[in-house]
């Protein structure tokens, strides 16, 4: 049986070769930057190959709680894939429900990123039910498909931005999954651009609009979850932003809220928090989040998840953070 699991690994892992910037044509700003976004990638298949070898989804927290702090979210994040790959096989739900039953409930944020990812690579018909889910946190879903379309396919999704393919599913209304979609795209974009602000903010410019403040949303988010930009870039990530200061602050809220959460904090996150959440620790961003975060959803045409990041950026963007962001 190990033998077969192996074997399955083998044959359901993606090559971790589509990870490297080379491969994916993206900017390489340096070294360390280049560095850092392979080993996230590598990581990430770490996770999906745990989850899908693992005999069961304890045994694939075993093995992910062995990834250093700094890149356990990402470990889970590809095991979130890796359970909806082995269980849409199995034809049933187990792996993914153990996983966010179990230690990965810590890791749920990343979790349901990771069903995106796989909902990218699946028939619809495969894909989970996912009003099952959190009615809230269940639009991180699409975070993750977002991503997914950019980092891999990117020539549609970020070198040809006018174009914005619909979406559908049954989580949520369709105009604004396609907005959740953007937000998992500017995530991509922190990973296109090689974590250079100058290099994120020229994409962005590139789409329409009124798209920009939810893709500095998700590069918000990943600047500070997934790093490899100094304090002097992130002030002038936030110079960059302009009006869209408030969706780039409410990414970064939302990366300490999946940190502190997990008990991943890193020294960048700390650093991330003070530039961009107004002088705030993460902690202190985690709770503006959970404060915040709605009890109800009345299913309307603006998700309770919207509304939330709204007051989400209104709370945290004090008059110092725009002094700062003008200044930098």
């Amino acid at each position: 049986m190990s033998t077969l699991r192996a074997l399955r690994r083998r044959i359901l892992t993606p090559n971790v070769r589509e990870t490297q910037l080379e491969t994916r044509g993206f900017h390489v700003k340096n070294a360390a930057a280049k560095h850092q976004l392979e080993t996230v990638g590598a990581t990430f298949l770490q996770g999906y190959a745990y989850a899908v070898e693992a005999r069961s989804a304890a045994q694939a927290e075993e093995w992910l709680e062995t990834v250093p702090l700094a890149y356990r979210g990402f470990a889970y994040e590809g095991a979130g894939m890796g359970a909806v790959m082995l269980d849409s096989l199995t034809g049933g739900t187990k792996r993914l429900d153990g996983l966010l039953t179990g230690r990965g409930a810590h890791h749920d944020y990343m979790i349901y990123v990771g069903i995106g990812w796989a909902m990218a690579r699946l028939p619809r018909f495969l894909w989970p039910d996912v009003t099952r889910f959190d009615p809230v946190l269940r639009w991180l879903i699409l975070d993750g498909y977002g991503f997914h379309q950019a980092y891999f396919h990117t020539d549609g999704y970020v070198r040809d931005p006018l174009t914005a393919p619909p979406f559908h599913w049954k989580g949520g209304p369709d105009a604004y999954s396609a907005r959740v979609v953007d937000q998992g795209i500017g995530r991509a974009l922190w990973f296109v651009g090689g974590t250079d602000p100058e290099v994120v903010a020229r994409l962005i410019a590139a789409y329409p609009e009124d798209r920009h403040g939810d893709l500095y949303a998700g590069s918000g988010l990943a600047c500070t979850y997934a790093g490899s930009a100094d304090e002097d870039e992130l002030r002038r990530f936030a110079e960059l932003a302009g009006p869209h200061l408030p969706n780039l602050a409410q990414g970064s809220a939302f990366a300490c809220e999946a940190r502190v959460k997990a008990g991943t904090v890193i020294d960048h996150t700390v650093m991330a928090a003070r530039v961009l959440c107004g002088e705030r620790t993460p902690e202190e961003a985690s709770r503006v989040c959970l404060e915040l975060r709605p009890t109800t959803c009345d299913g309307g045409d603006v998700p309770a998840f919207e509304t939330w990041r709204q007051q989400i950026a209104e709370k945290i963007t004090s008059p110092i953070i725009f002094q700062k962001g003008a200044s930098a």
